[in-house]
């Protein structure tokens, strides 16, 4: 215990000699020297967590993620050690207040680059959730832009596939109808059309005649729609549209799961919203609420050190240091006199020199 109080004692960057000294103050840095450390932490973790993203897929992408999150933590955690170190608890509310201002807002700036990461890993399983809609309807869209890119530019040629088709199957719901009509008249049905006597008679002959050549009529109209959607499908394959298909549901699970950073943090960004575009208040409450907690626990330290009241350890420390001011003062004006005294005895014997030289002459 004795060790980590130190180890917090460090954290706090305060002066250990002096606060040994004062037992009564030695919770209150153990305190705020742990919120400083465990703010490291998280931006530790953070750090790391965000670049593991950011390197995702590569083979070194846990050796970066390591390596940057430990100095990232380093990094955070000596700007916050500092920040509280530099408060002075000696001078006015007032000039606390000012020392503090710019502090805390660095703070603030501090705890929003932390919380970003962290908040990514919480709200993991709605981000994946959302960069799935998001990919589908890209897909969706991508796919629409081609087939309108490919209609304006082929427009004469569907036109006409269009065209054709529609004689087809005029040609084919009039074959099938005459065909319906030989029948009848073959089997003896009276209708408007046919005799009603059964027998295969001129009428049937010719109703037969006229079909097969309606079928070959069709036959010829069949081979131009398939040579024309044979155009068309090539056309369709040089521009790209049959390699363009709508995603699987693997497909998206495995495009959310290697997401990069970017994308993770436009789809936490956009849980505030629904997918219509309405308002989600549930869930931007949470994100808000969490991003602020995070803040308030960076800008915590800061906080504790300024709430402190005056204690025995900061007069100590007023005192040691008016004490070094003082002896830095003395020795500076024992420098100054002994070096005027040089001064003074090298113009001297100057001066008799010259004496000497014109008494002489």
């Amino acid at each position: 215990m004795d060790a980590l109080s130190r180890f917090f004692w460090f954290c706090s960057g305060i002066h250990q000699p002096t606060l040994e000294k004062h037992p009564t103050e030695h919770n209150k840095y153990v305190g705020i020297g742990a919120t400083i450390f465990f703010t490291g932490l998280f931006a530790a973790l953070s750090g790391g967590y965000a670049m593991y993203f950011v390197f995702k897929g590569d083979t070194a992408a846990v050796l970066f993620a390591v390596f940057f999150g430990i100095l990232w933590g380093l990094a955070i955690f000596n700007m916050d050690r500092y920040i509280v170190s530099s408060i002075n608890k000696n001078a006015s509310s007032t000039k606390q207040i000012l020392q503090a201002t710019p502090r805390i807002l660095l703070a603030i700036m501090i705890g929003m680059v932390i919380s970003r990461p962290l908040e990514l890993k919480i709200f993991d399983k709605e981000i994946k959730e959302r960069l799935k809609v998001s990919y589908l309807n890209n897909q969706r869209s991508k796919i629409d832009t081609l087939n309108k890119a490919f209609t304006n530019k082929y427009t004469i040629e569907l036109n006409k596939l269009q065209e054709v088709k529609a004689q087809r199957d005029s040609v084919e719901s009039g074959i099938k109808s005459d065909r319906q009509k030989l029948n009848f008249e073959v089997f003896g049905t009276k209708t408007t059309e046919t005799s009603g006597v059964m027998g295969y008679g001129p009428y049937a002959k010719r109703k037969e005649e006229e079909l097969k050549q309606r079928q070959q009529n069709l036959d010829s109209l069949n081979a131009d729609v398939r040579r024309m959607e044979h155009f068309v499908d090539g056309r369709k394959q040089f521009d790209g549209l049959l390699a363009e298909r709508l995603y699987t549901g693997k497909q998206l699970d495995s495009l959310a799961s290697i997401a990069g950073f970017a994308d993770r943090n436009w789809a936490l960004g956009q849980l505030s919203f629904n997918t219509d575009g309405s308002r989600d208040t549930t869930t931007a409450l949470a994100v808000t609420f969490i991003g602020l907690l995070f803040i308030f626990f960076e800008c915590l330290p800061v906080f504790v050190k300024m709430m402190s009241s005056r204690g025995p350890y900061d007069r100590a420390v007023e005192n040691l240091e008016f004490s070094q001011i003082h002896t830095s003062e003395k020795d500076r004006d024992f420098e100054v006199e002994v070096t005027d005294g040089v001064h003074d005895t090298r113009v001297t014997s100057a001066i008799e020199k010259q004496k000497e030289i014109l008494t002489k002459l």
